[in-house]
């Protein structure tokens, strides 16, 4: 492995979110200004195939990353904001194999990324009191 490749899975590794390409560009030109996009996109492909990197699709046209060794947990997108919450649940863990065995399967690998907005404060929901 290339210094510039050592260098780009450091950053991956490092990265306490879910960069896309262009993100990890940036944070490794940061360190190293002779690294290219190109070289970018060959190191990120090449980790994505030898299954040290997720690839993510949280909408936005763009495909995000993150190490395989995260650990286990989901996502909560926020649809406004392109903000990802990463959370364990063991209810959700549950749910899923209890589906999956009722329906005559084990589960061997799941993920859960759940797309959604922040509600309204309390008082912008409640009605204006009428007044007598």
């Amino acid at each position: 492995m290339t210094g510039q490749r050592r260098l780009i899975a450091r950053v991956l590794s490092d990265a306490e979110d879910h960069p896309d390409v262009e993100e990890l560009y940036r944070r490794a030109l940061a360190l190293d200004s002779k690294v290219s996009v190109a070289t970018v996109y060959r190191t990120v492909r090449l980790l994505e195939e030898k299954g040290i990197l997720d690839r993510r699709d949280f909408g936005g046209g763009r495909a995000r990353y993150e190490p395989t060794e995260h650990g286990k947990h989901h996502h909560l997108i926020d649809v406004e904001t392109g903000s990802v919450i990463e959370f364990v649940d063991e209810g959700v863990e549950r749910l899923a194999k209890a589906i999956a065995a009722g329906l005559g399967f084990s589960v061997v690998q799941f993920r859960l990324e759940i797309f959604g907005q922040r509600e309204a404060a309390e008082e912008e929901l409640s009605p204006p009191e009428a007044t007598r």
